[in-house]
């Protein structure tokens, strides 16, 4: 069987005892890993800088730079942010497991290390860490409000801010899971068989007159698995409202709307998929526009014009 067309994991081993390294080097060498080496924490982030590993192996406990601040200056890394860290550590030191995994580490193992319970782990956790790179790659390219739905009408899966917006529209299954609505699951199978000229999105009214949803496609990421969008259409267009009326931008509109619902920062920034500091930014830019001094005055007027004429 030909392996040259698959590349080969690339483990970072850092360690400062020679035989743990001796004996993982080898172990993982023959379970076809490239194994790359270092003997303290400052060599490894200067590996790291030339070569990004698919996972890295970490002693708890180094002279210098410890296990645990070579963890943390590792995950502040934007390159390393999903490469997951198994930390090894001494048997009795149960305070260093805690520590680790307050570091950034996704696991640990006690030493004297086995090397097979190492690789399995391993595995465990390289393809955690590439299903969650992948999900992660599809949020960036197309908002938080996603969700995967199989052509058999299923919800394979669904971020929680999608997850909020279709839980009031769409059936539940027994145990979890949703159902799409009949609308949805025709317009999807026409959409993903392009039969005709199917729209890029479907709305979905409430049949109890609450909000509407648009389901949009995205693309297709599996043979039976489409990746779509879901839209609040009275938040969208609540957010339009805002913007002209106050005279404050797209994104200040959708920032104020949620001030306006009672949300804090910490959740706008989370909604909207902003940092925190940067809704303090918009809400900074509001203020001024609207010629208020503070959020509860920001929210009342938002109110204000959400309700109308008087």
């Amino acid at each position: 069987m030909m392996h040259s067309a698959k590349r080969r994991d690339i483990v970072l081993v850092v360690d400062d005892s020679p035989e743990t390294l001796s004996l993982l080097t080898d172990a993982l060498e023959d379970a076809g890993v490239t194994v790359l080496v270092a003997v303290e924490g400052a060599n490894a982030l200067t590996l790291v800088e030339q070569i990004t590993p698919d996972v890295i192996l970490l002693d708890a406990i180094m002279p210098g730079m410890d296990g645990f601040e070579t963890c943390r200056r590792l995950k502040a890394l934007k390159a390393l942010a999903h490469v997951p860290v198994i930390f090894m550590t001494g048997l009795s030191e149960t305070e260093h497991i805690v520590k680790g995994l307050d570091a950034g580490g996704v696991d640990y193992v006690t030493k004297p290390v086995v090397p097979n319970e190492i690789i399995a782990r391993m595995r465990v956790h390289l393809a955690n860490a590439r299903q969650t790179q992948s999900a992660q790659v599809a949020l960036d390219a197309a908002g938080r409000f996603l969700m995967s739905a199989s052509l058999d009408g299923r919800v394979l899966w669904s971020t929680p801010q999608a997850t909020r917006l279709i839980g009031a529209q769409f059936t539940a299954l027994p145990g979890e899971g949703y159902l799409l609505p009949d609308a949805a699951l025709s317009w999807l199978r026409a959409r993903h068989a392009a039969l005709g000229t199917p729209p890029e999105s479907v709305e979905l009214p409430d049949p109890n007159g609450g909000r509407s949803l648009k389901l949009s496609y995205v693309g297709q990421i599996g043979e039976q698995e489409v990746l779509l969008r879901v839209t609040d259409e009275v938040r969208v267009r609540d957010e339009d409202i805002l913007r002209t009326a106050l005279g404050i931008t797209q994104r200040e509109a959708e920032v104020l709307l949620w001030i306006a619902r009672g949300k804090p920062n910490r959740d706008i920034a989370e909604i909207l998929g902003l940092s925190p500091r940067t809704v303090n930014k918009h809400l900074e830019q509001i203020y001024a526009k609207i010629g208020v001094e503070n959020r509860a005055a920001a929210a009342a007027m938002a109110v204000k014009a959400l309700s109308g004429p008087q």
